[in-house]
C-alpha cells in the first residue's frame, strides 16, 4: 500500500516559520494531486494548500502570501512553507494525496498521513 507521513510540525512564535514535510512510500506507481489540510479542535478539516502532479497551486484564502505548497516527484515527497504564523494557525495539519499502487493491482487510493501538530503562539 502507500502511505504518507508528515514532519515538521511544533511549537512557534506568531510571525515564524515552520517546514511541513510529506514523505509517501510504498508500493507506489504514481502520486497525482497532493494538498495540505488542517483541522482545528471542534472545527472541521479544511484545505490549506493543494498541488497537481503538473504543479498548479491553489490556497485557501486565509493563507495566501503566507504558505507555499511544494512537490519533489523525485521524493515523493510534499512540502508546505508556511511563514509569517497566526495563532489561528494552529491546527493538525494533514497530508493528502492521490495515488496509484503499483503492481500488481495499480489501484486508486486515497491517502492520508497522521497528521502534524502545528501550534502558533501569541
Amino acid at each position: 500500500q502507500v502511505q504518507l507521513v508528515e514532519s515538521g510540525g511544533g511549537l512557534v512564535q506568531a510571525g515564524g516559520s515552520l517546514r511541513l514535510s510529506c514523505a509517501a512510500s510504498g508500493n507506489i506507481f504514481k502520486i497525482n494531486a497532493m494538498g495540505w489540510y488542517r483541522q482545528a479542535p471542534g472545527k472541521q478539516r479544511e484545505l490549506v494548500a493543494g498541488i497537481t502532479s503538473g504543479g498548479s497551486t491553489n490556497y485557501a484564502d486565509s493563507v495566501k502570501g503566507r504558505f507555499t505548497i511544494s512537490r519533489d516527484n523525485a521524493k515523493n515527497t510534499a512540502y508546505l512553507q508556511m511563514n509569517s504564523l497566526k495563532p489561528e494557525d494552529t491546527a493538525v495539519y494533514y497530508c493528502n494525496a492521490g495515488a496509484i499502487a503499483g503492481s500488481p493491482l495499480y489501484r486508486n487510493l486515497e491517502v492520508w498521513g497522521q497528521g502534524t501538530l502545528v501550534t502558533v503562539s501569541s
